[in-house]
This record gives structure tokens, C-alpha cells and sequence, in this order.
């Protein structure tokens, strides 16, 4: 369960100087520094109207204060043996492959089953890390790596590394509609008016930039590779269905199968069972936390979207784009 709060108060002249994280410390007392923190790089803080993101920043009096923000049930998940495709760890960090249909950590209709459960039954001491070490997150359909902390240590410097933009991400696509060229979508994303459980571009929202360039073209759909610069929930399938072109198979916001004009009943039938959007996250590259070593991981493209890719080329070969 989430719970949309707003904050709001102002600097007193005691506190003038001090660190933007002290300052709220002390003026929202029933909140931890740790939750304060994540809010301040979650770019849910707003000083005199302008989001302020770095915790060292100084305050001064009469400066407006106000933090708008998703505060999360704290879950408390048990160990579970769950598989986990393992690219990489060592003491300060294990990066994944995270399989379609493990959702992230537990919430409303998921119990357990869930990766932080994977996490905690796999390296037991991450249960001191908060979030059970998770720094980033992929839908439950959405396929490919993640980075999880193992120490406090490594957590804080990597998601001070994803604010700052210098984690990179980048994920495969199938999208609907033959793109002609790449661009960046810069457009802000907030929770949808109606729809509590979607995403839309909203003028109110957070900052969101996607940048996606052509991989493969077909004769209705296109292979898209896609780089993020934020990562707000559901960024990329809010920004493909934004500008037209929804990820295929996309549940939510709207990948309906839409076979070509005379299709092969056998093309057909791969698409209108291809049930998740064809969305995988292919490759990560950061610097290691504690040594600073710039590391680098990439991701096989799961087998669905193989068969997916190589029945749209099929079909493309089958009848040729016309240009």
C-alpha cells in the first residue's frame, strides 16, 4: 500500500546553514533521515518552488519547504528460495537477470514470491540494507538486469550514482508502427488522473527523459533500443505509447496484437500469445561503489522476444516494406 503525503514548513533562523537533510530532520521529526534522504534524491523536495536534490545543500531562513511525496507501507518479507539468474556479485553487490512475472518486492496482491524474498534467503545480512538492498526496479513483465546493494555503503552511493545519471540502462523493445529514426522523449511523468494504477505524461509530474534510437525495422512494428536518463515507473511504456508507439503486448497501455494485413495465421497466433510487454533491460554499466571500477553487464534477449523478433522478420520477408 503507497500513501501520497504533502509537507510543507520554513526554514527558522536556527537552522540557517545547515544541510537541506538536517533542516527537514529536524522539522519532520516522525520521519527517519534514511526516508528523508531517499526523498531529497527521489526529487520529491521543493525549496521556494524549485526541487532540490542534493542533501548537502545549505538552507537558510524563511526558505519555503515542501516535500511531495509516496510514503510505502514498510513490508517486513521473509526469506524465500526463489532461483535467481546470478550475472555478477561480490561483498558490496549483485547484479541479476531478473526473469518476467518476479515482481520487485512485496505490495498489494503480492504477498512473497517476490525478489526481495529471493534476496533475503540468498545473502541474509542484506536484511540490514533498506529495501533488502533493491536500488532500482523493473515492472514484474519486464525482463533483464538490476543491480542490487549488499551493504548500506554500496546503497547509498549507488543510488546517488542514479540521480546523478551516471548508472547507464539500456533496454530492447518491440514497439507497434515502423519508426523511420530515433529521438529522445522529454516529457514529465506523474500518476494518471483517473487511473490510479497507470502513468501518464503530466504537466505536475517528475522530470523524465528516454532516448531510443532505431535497431530494426519491420513492416508494422519496430525494434527499438532504448537508453533512460530518469526512471520513473513505467518511464519507457509511457513514453512509447506517448508519442504512438505502444510496446508490444503491453497490458496496461494498450499493445494490443495488431497482425499486419495478410499476416500468416501461424505470425498471428505468435503475437496474440506474446502476453507481457516486449520490454528487456539489456545492459548496465556503473561504477563499482567501493573500488570505483567502471563494470559493464549485458543480457541475453529472452527467448519470447527471440521468437517474436524472428516471426516479424519472417513476416517483413514475406512482404517487403514499401518505401
Amino acid at each position: 500500500m503507497t500513501q501520497e503525503i504533502n509537507l510543507k514548513s520554513e526554514i527558522s533562523a536556527t537552522q540557517t546553514g545547515l544541510r537541506l537533510d538536517q533542516a527537514l530532520a529536524e522539522l519532520f521529526p516522525d520521519y527517519s533521515r534514511t526516508r528523508i534522504k531517499e526523498w531529497i534524491l527521489s526529487d520529491a523536495v521543493y525549496v521556494d518552488g524549485v526541487m532540490v536534490n542534493k542533501p548537502r545543500e545549505k538552507v537558510f531562513e524563511l526558505q519555503q519547504i515542501e516535500i511531495n511525496a509516496t510514503l510505502e507501507e514498510e513490508v517486513h518479507a521473509a526469506a524465500q528460495a526463489i532461483e535467481l539468474d546470478i550475472v555478477y556479485e561480490d561483498d558490496d553487490i549483485l547484479v541479476i537477470n531478473k526473469q518476467a512475472g518476479l515482481v520487485v518486492h512485496p505490495g498489494a496482491g503480492n504477498a512473497d514470491g517476490t525478489l526481495m524474498n529471493a534476496l533475503l534467503h540468498h545473502c541474509p545480512n542484506i536484511e540490514h540494507v533498506p529495501r533488502a538492498g533493491i536500488v532500482h526496479r523493473l515492472d514484474k513483465d519486464t525482463t533483464g538486469l538490476m543491480v542490487v546493494a549488499k551493504t548500506v555503503e554500496a546503497q547509498t552511493h549507488l543510488v546517488a550514482a542514479l540521480q546523478a545519471r551516471e548508472i547507464t540502462r539500456e533496454y530492447e523493445a518491440i514497439v507497434l508502427g515502423t519508426m523511420t529514426a530515433g529521438g529522445t522523449v522529454d516529457e514529465p511523468i506523474g500518476r494518471h488522473p483517473t487511473k490510479r494504477t497507470h502513468m501518464a505524461v503530466h504537466h505536475s509530474g517528475k522530470p523524465a527523459v528516454t532516448h531510443y534510437r532505431v535497431a530494426e525495422k519491420f513492416r508494422n512494428h519496430t525494434r527499438l533500443r532504448l537508453r533512460l536518463e530518469s526512471g520513473r515507473t513505467h518511464q519507457i511504456r509511457v513514453h512509447m505509447a506517448y508519442i504512438g508507439h505502444v510496446l508490444v503486448g503491453d497490458p496496461v497501455y494498450g499493445g494490443r496484437p495488431k497482425p499486419p494485413k495478410a499476416a500468416s495465421p501461424e505470425f498471428f497466433e505468435i503475437l496474440k500469445n506474446f502476453k507481457r510487454q516486449a520490454l528487456h533491460a539489456v545492459r548496465l554499466e556503473l561504477a563499482h561503489p567501493v573500488t570505483c571500477e567502471i563494470m559493464s553487464w549485458t543480457a541475453p534477449i529472452p527467448e519470447d522476444m527471440v521468437i517474436l523478433t524472428k516471426a516479424l522478420r519472417q513476416d517483413t520477408l514475406e512482404h517487403p516494406i514499401e518505401y
